[in-house]
């Protein structure tokens, strides 16, 4: 029988190896270039979707977008800190956000708990160190959750109409306004949904349903791909038709 036993050279020469490989793989190319985020796999899904749906409907990641969690209650000690390292005000009621949605913002979860996100940049390490110092001594709370939820960008004059196919809230815009973001359910996945902008929603699935969600989004957006460049809403469309019947 071959001995299969390793000596403490040949585990040290393995390590080495390994070690090299990695060191190897960084000169080619920053880690960065390495990460993978959770729906690139059906990146192309979604392009050819987007192009086929034109203004009508669109649907892309925004990968590894900077996603803090903050716990902390507004008006105190820590939840003071936790706006001085952001450089902005924690919101304070149900559906509030504030900040820059196409920057720096912070979406209200629950009366103590907060995500700030920037989808201008990429999440880096240290993300949460100027916070987590502030908050030192303090009950309060800063964690680095950029890995936890990828972000799903619907957008086009169809989106809302997608996504009504299968959330249990009220997207109209009288109860769910332009900056606007909830907790709620698409299908049976759990998402925070935030209305960014007039015609473009953000989905946050959990990392590991993002393959189950953008599959489920492409099943609703199947029946406006063919809508091209008309990105009329049901409503326009039947006023036109009543103008021209």
């Amino acid at each position: 029988m071959a001995d299969t036993t390793y000596s403490t050279d040949t585990a040290r020469t393995a390590q080495g190896s390994a070690a090299q490989t990695v060191r190897d793989r960084t000169d080619a190319g920053s880690l960065e270039d390495l990460r993978i985020s959770p729906a690139a796999h059906l990146a192309d899904e979604m392009a050819q979707a987007s192009a086929a749906g034109g203004r009508a409907v669109a649907l892309r990641e925004l990968p590894f977008a900077v996603q803090l969690g903050a716990r902390a209650e507004p008006d105190s000690a820590s939840g003071r800190v936790l706006e001085d390292a952001f450089g902005l005000p924690l919101p304070r009621r149900v559906g509030e956000v504030t900040g820059d949605s196409a920057g720096l913002h912070i979406l209200w979860l629950s009366p103590d708990e907060f995500l700030a996100v920037d989808v201008s940049r990429r999440q880096q390490p240290g993300e949460t160190l100027v916070a987590e110092a502030g908050l030192e001594g303090l009950p309060g709370q800063a964690v680095d959750l950029s890995a936890n939820r990828t972000i799903l960008e619907l957008s086009g004059g169809r989106a809302r109409e997608v996504l009504e196919k299968s959330c249990r809230a009220d997207l109209h815009p009288r109860a769910f306004g332009i900056g606007t973001a909830i907790v709620t359910q698409l299908g049976p996945v759990p998402v925070i949904l935030h209305h960014s902008s007039e015609e473009t929603y953000r989905v946050y699935p959990r990392a590991s349903f993002a393959d189950y969600l953008v599959r489920w989004l492409l099943d609703g957006m199947a029946e406006f791909l063919g809508d091209g460049a008309d990105g009329a809403t049901g409503a326009d469309r039947g006023v036109t038709a009543e103008r021209t019947g």
